[in-house]
């Protein structure tokens, strides 16, 4: 273990490099001056003064998750909505009670389809539309869907519990499709900037997930109208979102944000059967192309981040195979007694926050700590490694059980260890590879990498939750 100092660092115009030992600084900062665009003495890169673009990336972290938690944390209020809210009926109908019953299953279809969709549209529109338009009109849409449904809170639905039904389907679609679009696109654009950028976002949203835990452990303590703590979750997301829309519109200003988001000109990436010209002993590995091209070529993106996109999908299957739909559903081996601890906070306190936490908890580390690094074998081990979680955590006490009937782990304990490691070990090694991605690529691909590592990220969600649904029936 090391722990990295941004001052061992050396920055091309993408590429973060880290000197191997003091002694060898002097002969690699001038091996790089050659190399490479490091500024000359009188430009030197700016400071980031009182943090203020790592904070303002955070803050973009926080307003990318934030509000999509919220949606979906007021599951009690959505299905209070839906059932006749106003006038509770005795007989429900064949199809409102199956919208109750698969309420979540139509909420994950609507929030998985359309990010996948959109991520596959943003790469294709990093080189049409710029940048600054697809993270304000992303915020834009956002905002106004919270907007609407902050609206409707106080609103009886209950003679239209369908069309409810429907409206809450395609705001999730396109908050889906938003949320989605703006944090390829800012991912993206922190390659362009030092790793504690892309490190400071990812940990945003570890803090957003957090921030969520513990509103809805406050809400199940001291609220009772769900309708009420709808309405508080919503006007948070809305006052975040206006939030976010400044702080993005104050980035610019900052000399240290300008510094690094200088426009670069499209690039041509050069093939391991294409070599530089050899004419020149200072070509570089990026060559002006003679005509735009309108979508990045996604082949060199694929061949360079093929290992830490291993990484990224099987952390991220492995988390969301086995969280939530098996820690949620871990019981306390006291719930006869009766306790509040054993029954109404345990699952909120030892699954929900418990593991959002360590999951922060992990992200902020590589803050200091980045270890191991883009080209090592040891990081693929690690994520295999959490394999070893998934029948830890099934051998706890999981109800109902119908198939696998023992119960190894015989204390609360262990469901609270496994859980940390959890998220501890997801938050840490997957935001590595997540800030690696867009670093081990041309400036001009970094953008589009960002997004690709988006994608990495979405598909090991999605087949880990597939793969969630199989695994509860086998228990």
């Amino acid at each position: 273990m090391a722990v990295v100092s941004e001052d061992d660092f050396h920055y091309s115009s993408n590429s973060t490099y880290r000197t191997a030992s003091s002694s060898l600084r002097a002969d690699q900062e001038a091996l790089l001056e050659k190399l490479l665009d490091h500024p000359p003495p009188g430009l030197q890169r700016p400071k980031d003064r009182f943090s203020g673009t790592y904070i303002i990336f955070f803050s973009l972290g926080i307003g990318g998750l934030l509000p999509w938690n919220f949606f979906v944390t007021a599951k009690e209020y959505w299905i209070f909505k839906l059932h006749n809210c106003s006038i509770p009926a005795t007989r429900e109908k064949p199809e409102d009670s199956d919208i109750l019953n698969y309420f979540e299953s139509y909420l994950a279809v609507a929030s998985t389809v359309p990010s996948v969709l959109c991520l596959m549209a943003n790469f294709l529109l990093v080189n049409r539309v710029p940048i600054h338009v697809r993270v304000l009109a992303s915020l834009v849409v956002m905002l106004a869907i919270f907007v609407v449904m902050t609206v409707l809170v106080k609103v009886d639905t209950s003679s239209w519990t369908h069309g409810f039904f429907a409206v809450i389907i395609i705001c999730m679609v396109i908050l889906s499709g938003a949320s989605t679009i703006f944090n390829s696109s800012v991912l993206g654009m922190t390659g362009s900037f030092p790793m504690r950028n892309s490190q400071a976002l990812i940990s945003g949203g570890g803090m957003g997930g957090t921030i969520s835990a513990v509103a809805s452990l406050v809400d199940l303590a001291v609220s009772s109208d769900v309708t009420d703590s709808a309405l508080a979750f919503f006007l948070t997301a809305d006052v975040f979102l206006s939030l976010c829309i400044g702080l993005y519109l104050l980035l610019p200003r900052l000399e240290y944000a300008r510094y690094y988001m200088k426009p670069v000109w499209p690039a041509h990436v050069f093939s391991d059967e294409e070599q530089p010209p050899q004419d020149c002993p200072n070509a570089p590995l990026v060559a002006p192309r003679s005509s735009d091209s309108p979508t990045p070529p996604l082949r060199p993106i694929l061949k360079k981040t093929a290992s830490l996109g291993f990484c990224v999908i099987y952390l991220f299957f492995i988390t969301s195979l086995v969280f939530p739909a098996i820690s949620a559903n871990i019981e306390s081996l006291n719930k006869g007694s009766g306790s509040l601890w054993t029954t109404k906070f345990f699952v909120p306190l030892t699954t929900f926050l418990l593991y959002n936490f360590a999951d922060l908890c992990g992200r902020q580390i590589t803050a200091w700590i980045q270890v191991p690094g883009p080209r090592s074998q040891v990081l693929p081990g690690l994520a295999l490694l959490r394999t070893c979680l998934v029948p830890l955590l099934v051998l706890c006490n999981y109800q109902p059980r119908v198939h696998l009937q023992t119960v190894v782990f015989q204390s609360d304990i262990y469901p609270v260890v496994f859980t940390s490691l959890l998220g501890l070990s997801n938050g840490y090694l997957s935001t590595l590879p997540l800030i690696y991605g867009p670093k081990i690529v041309p400036r001009e691909l970094a953008e589009a990498t960002g997004v690709v590592m988006s994608f990495y990220l979405y598909l090991g969600l999605v087949l880990g939750s597939a793969f969630s649904t199989l695994l509860v029936h086998l228990i």
